[in-house]
């Protein structure tokens, strides 16, 4: 699901690609779509984008022409904010009309030649667009921009209930870690060795509003600062709220590295991972059914009778999507024979191979010996009863029964009439 990093590096791949490019016409919704209609037509307009913690605005401007009368200046387009929430896959693409994605829901057309199309693109549905959109009310400070008074946030409400339940939990509240989601809380929660299932008010109590070196940090604004321009808290020992937002940082300076959401690259992010989804975490679902990734103990507020499983490596699904179709049964097969082969030796090995062919030729063995018994059984049977029984099925016998009867009674008519003609001579 992408995240606060994902979006705002979303938002300078707009910035970077719309630089300078005139756009045109009516904004284009898919037919499959359910989102609302963008009401936004005109001639030419440019397109600039912002983020804040998991929401994109785009700004459509036109661009006003001085030869129009004040009548038609008048009916021109008003620039608009358009909101976007990415949901579980969405991002944006710059392409050319005829490499349109398939699931290019919202699209923007340009004024040049070859004719190309910035797209939000979203396979699965969840995200969403605000045409005249704003900022959601119930979405706290950014974690990336506005830290100071995403902490003051935390700090000063932690009597609000949310901070009853688990912090892993707590952390995909948008109304206090906006920006934060489930390979985020993962990554946090590791570095701190924090129980996923520990309570989250429990977590935060004895925070200071301000880091140790947040003054420090103020007066020398403008020595450190990331590829966003926001100053970075670099603190001995950091609590989990400072790792909301450095951690974050550093997935957007993987930008430079090749992670490129655009092109569904994400090699570079995958490397960075140290606990969500890595071979020997544990991975447990919380109260809400979304899966956590840890090292160690879940904490106190588990779910009941739940049990963590080990994460299986990244590495072995890497290779079953690179190996073909053919290469993946013949390991299959392979894993089946051989249980242990690590413990067996390559000839034990062999002859568990081996084995189905010798008991399917033991099985025609069989089959021969049966026939040959059969065949024997039957020489040895009289002779006579050879001769009188038909090779032929039950009814040729019935037919040739009959014939023998009929026959006897045709010679018994026979000698009947001869006598009878004898007597009359006599006579």
């Amino acid at each position: 699901m992408p995240e606060g990093p994902d979006l705002h590096l979303a938002g300078l791949f707009v910035n970077r690609v719309c630089t300078d490019v005139v756009f045109t016409g009516a904004v284009i919704k898919s037919e499959v779509s359910k989102g609302p209609q963008i009401p936004f037509a005109c001639d030419a307009y440019l397109i600039s984008a912002v983020s804040r913690g998991k929401e994109v605005r785009l700004t459509l401007t036109p661009i006003k022409s001085d030869t129009k009368s004040k009548k038609k200046a008048k009916e021109e387009q008003s620039p608009m904010d358009v909101v976007f929430r990415f949901g579980m896959s969405g991002y944006f693409r710059f392409t050319t009309v005829e490499d349109l994605p398939k699931h290019a829901h919202v699209q923007f057309y340009t004024r040049d030649e070859p004719q190309r199309v910035l797209s939000y693109v979203d396979a699965r549905r969840f995200g969403s667009w605000q045409p005249n959109g704003t900022w959601q009310r119930d979405r706290g400070p950014c974690v990336l921009f506005e830290y100071e008074s995403f902490r003051q946030n935390v700090l000063s409400n932690l009597s609000d209930k949310a901070f009853d339940r688990p912090i892993c939990e707590a952390m995909l509240n948008q109304k206090y870690f906006n920006g934060i989601g489930n390979y985020l809380r993962a990554e946090i929660l590791y570095r701190l060795n924090i129980p996923p299932f520990m309570k989250a008010r429990t977590v935060l109590e004895g925070l200071l509003p301000e880091d140790e070196d947040t003054k420090e940090v103020k007066e020398a604004a403008g020595e450190n600062c990331d590829t966003a321009g926001k100053r970075k808290l670099k603190t001995e020992s950091p609590d989990i709220l400072s790792l909301c937002h450095t951690v974050p940082l550093e997935v957007v300076e993987l930008a430079g590295k090749g992670y490129a959401p655009e092109k569904a690259d994400y090699r570079a992010i995958e490397n960075w991972f140290q606990c969500y989804f890595v071979e020997g975490m544990n991975s447990l679902s919380d109260h809400n059914g979304r899966t956590i990734w840890f090292k160690g103990d879940a904490g106190p507020m588990a779910p009941k009778g739940s049990k963590a499983s080990k994460t299986k490596g990244k590495i072995q699904k890497r290779e079953h999507e690179y190996t073909s179709a053919k290469g993946a049964k013949r390991k299959q097969t392979a894993s089946v024979s051989k249980e242990k082969p690590t413990k067996k030796a390559a000839g034990t090995v062999k002859m568990e191979v081996d084995e189905p062919k010798r008991r399917s030729s033991t099985r025609r063995q069989n089959g021969n010996k049966k026939r040959a018994d059969t065949e024997s059984d039957q020489n040895k049977k009289p002779q006579t009863l050879r001769k009188s029984s038909s090779p032929g099925p039950q009814a040729s016998r019935t037919r040739s029964t009959r014939r023998q009867s009929g026959h006897e009674s045709n010679t018994k008519g026979r000698s009947t009439a001869t006598s009878r003609r004898k007597k009359r001579t006599a006579v």
